[in-house]
């Protein structure tokens, strides 16, 4: 009987401190998440924007996902993109691969004919930016990010709080509202985003894709149990400042495989693929002519590697 009573009591005690450990992680999670949405600009206001056709993106086949992401700021290029990537996550490896297309590639988008591969999100948002991917490069997207740069160094602040540390070849001053001095140094926030959008680089929009990519590859790598603790917070920066269809079940299972999985590092592509592409003159402007099979190849061959890293060096620029 004795035994029995101190079974029951141990039962009774044992579920309280499971119902207090669950009470106080429920009240936690709100907390950050709030934190997360004070940290967000009181201007910013989602009712204004445009109204696009709704994304169709396929079901993830085989443990893989793409995510289209999509860097935006509306005060300016008349609503077109400024950074498109394919980030590709491979649910069974945990490896992280990310796909950079320049904005000025020339494909053909759906119902709008020839034109910047940027335009599109102007002119119907993510699901058209997916309807270009598919029909140019027959690759299938399943979300969508559009992150306004006006959140992402709070975000990265969160993701990587000990900075970003880079090396910087030259001065950067010209449209970036400060100056980066050139050498090794660690970046935080603002600076990070004047670092990845300089677009007076030496190697015009091809040096703009490289670091935009190395910041991303970087902050891939110190994402941590930190970081996981965190995603209330972050999650909440993000309703403000990014605009997804990817639900926080999704978000919290990559980000936790993301933390245990021993992935290597980032692998990285650019299309166009170097020697794959003429800069050319037209009547939308400035644009990069790429040899579409050649691009097509390249990109389904590097979506399917999961062996090599493969970095595009910046070879074949034209002048």
């Amino acid at each position: 009987m004795k035994h029995s009573k101190t079974r029951r009591r141990w039962l009774r005690n044992s579920f309280l401190a499971f119902a207090l450990i669950i009470s106080i992680g429920i009240v936690y999670w709100i907390y950050q998440y709030n934190s997360g949405l004070a940290m967000a600009e009181d201007d910013i206001n989602k009712e204004d924007e445009e109204t696009f056709e709704p994304f169709k993106g396929v079901d993830p086949q085989f443990g893989e996902i793409n995510v289209l992401l999509i860097g935006s700021d509306s005060r300016g290029d008349e609503g077109r993109s400024d950074a498109l990537m394919i980030a590709h996550y491979n649910q069974t490896t945990n490896n992280v691969k990310i796909v950079s297309i320049m904005r000025d590639t020339y494909v053909d988008i759906p119902d709008y004919g020839m034109n910047k591969i940027n335009a599109a999100f102007a002119f119907g948002g993510p699901e058209l930016v997916r309807k270009s991917i598919k029909q140019n490069f027959d690759i299938d997207v399943n979300y969508y990010a559009i992150v306004d740069f006006e959140g992402f160094p709070k975000i990265v602040d969160l993701l990587a709080p000990n900075g970003i540390e880079v090396d910087i070849p030259y001065e950067m001053s010209y449209g970036i509202g400060m100056t980066l001095f050139p050498g090794e140094q660690t970046l935080h926030g603002d600076q990070l985003l004047a670092y990845v959008r300089f677009r007076h680089d030496r190697l015009s929009d091809f040096g703009r894709v490289e670091r935009q990519q190395e910041v991303m590859t970087k902050v891939k790598e110190q994402i941590s149990f930190q970081s996981l603790i965190n995603l209330p917070k972050i999650l909440g920066v993000a309703e403000a400042y990014i605009d997804t269809n990817i639900d926080n079940k999704t978000i919290l299972a990559i980000g936790k495989g993301l933390i245990d999985g021993k992935s290597n590092g980032v692998d990285t592509l650019r299309i166009p693929v170097a020697s794959s592409f003429d800069n050319k003159h037209v009547n939308v402007g400035a644009v990069l002519d790429i040899d579409l099979e050649k691009n097509k190849s390249a990109l389904e061959e590097f979506l399917s590697s999961e062996d090599n890293v493969q970095v595009t060096k910046l070879e074949g620029v034209s002048s």
